[in-house]
């Protein structure tokens, strides 16, 4: 995060001082310039399998030019709500927030919670627990499910990043109620849900409140940079996170390509086909090179052995970019090449693999 917004950050609790290093973010792979970096005589281009984004993005069009050129109405940003509740389950458009991503929605989740002490069901994805600090809350990560019940603010990401680990609807629901009732949150990250069991999901439950769900537009639809994300929750929690965003929050050309693809249910259906099989022939293709895959969604697959560090060396002077973790260096992530070439290439690189040092 750059220094420039921590005066915003700091406003949604400006009661609290917060230490300049729980807004630091830190490295979550997709940097090129990273990559060059570590790997500064690797060919290019570089095959970026750092990411858990789909490779194969939903098809681009020509955006109308008052997409552009004027503020978004307000009738297109009610729509892109309707079609988002249809498109993940909610009650009702009134029941979803919508937001320029769910990275920037997550301080704002975490402070609807009183401050106290939060807890990250992990190991999982680093943001959550740094947004929970700078909502002011005291921040633990733990793998203890049952331990979540014992806190104000509860964050389970599902499917995990970066092991696929799937949390069941059923124990979370009961998690919900239970912070409910104690004036608690559970705030449950679904950005890969898209590719998970859809009965695990949540969104159908986000009226009961205590709870808050998160979907992400950009990691299945391939368009990350468009920076679209909703919140799920009950209709009170939802306006009021609307209001906090004001008027215009969801840009002109988000709102379209929102509209157009989570409107597209065959589009939708046939993706999570291919990325079924893709993620499976990605399997396969580590085993043959003496690599197994421990988990993931198909949209990632994660690896943990003793060599990973020696693996994710020899990809990256192929000019190939894996996701690796400086707090579990036995672990790997590697999302899905994105054209033959870039399957050829990493076959090519894991040939050689445990010649390098």
């Amino acid at each position: 995060m750059i220094r420039s917004t921590i005066s915003e950050m700091k406003a949604i609790r400006t009661d609290m001082d917060v230490p300049d290093e729980f807004l630091a973010a830190v490295d979550h792979g997709g940097s090129l310039g990273r990559a060059r970096a570590l790997f500064p005589h690797a060919p290019e281009p570089v095959v970026d399998l750092s990411t858990g984004i789909n490779p194969h993005s939903y098809p681009l069009f020509d955006l109308p030019a008052t997409a552009l050129t004027r503020l978004p109405e307000q009738a297109r940003a009610d729509e892109l709500k309707a079609v988002a509740a249809a498109a993940y389950g909610a009650p009702s458009p009134a029941h979803v927030a919508s937001a320029p991503g769910t990275q920037i929605l997550l301080p704002r989740v975490c402070a609807l919670a009183k401050p106290g002490r939060a807890l990250v069901l992990g190991p999982t994805y680093a943001e959550h627990a740094r947004a929970a600090r700078i909502a002011g809350h005291e921040v633990e990560e733990t793998s203890d499910f049952e331990a979540l019940h014992a806190v104000d603010l509860a964050i389970v990401v599902n499917p995990n990043n970066p092991d696929g680990r799937v949390a069941l609807r059923h124990d979370l629901l009961e998690l919900a109620a239970h912070m409910k009732a104690k004036g608690g949150l559970l705030v449950v990250d679904e950005a890969f849900m898209d590719v998970g069991p859809q009965d695990e999901s949540l969104g159908r439950d986000v009226g009961h409140g205590g709870l808050v769900v998160l979907r992400s537009f950009g990691k299945f639809y391939g368009l990350a940079g468009v920076r679209l994300g909703f919140a799920l929750a009950d209709k009170v929690t939802a306006a009021r996170l609307g209001a906090g965003f004001g008027p215009w929050a969801v840009s002109g050309p988000a709102l379209e390509y929102g509209v157009r693809a989570l409107s597209d249910v065959n589009w939708r259906q046939a993706m999570r086909a291919r990325l079924e099989d893709e993620a499976a022939r990605l399997d396969g293709l580590f085993a043959r090179h003496g690599v197994e895959v421990r988990g993931g969604a198909s949209l990632y697959r994660y690896m943990e052995f003793a060599e990973a560090g020696r693996l994710f060396r020899a990809l990256g002077r192929e000019g190939i970019l894996l996701r690796h973790f400086t707090d579990r260096p036995h672990a790997l992530r590697a999302g899905l090449p994105g054209n033959d070439e870039e399957w050829r290439r990493l076959e090519a690189a894991l040939a050689g693999w445990k010649d390098v040092q």
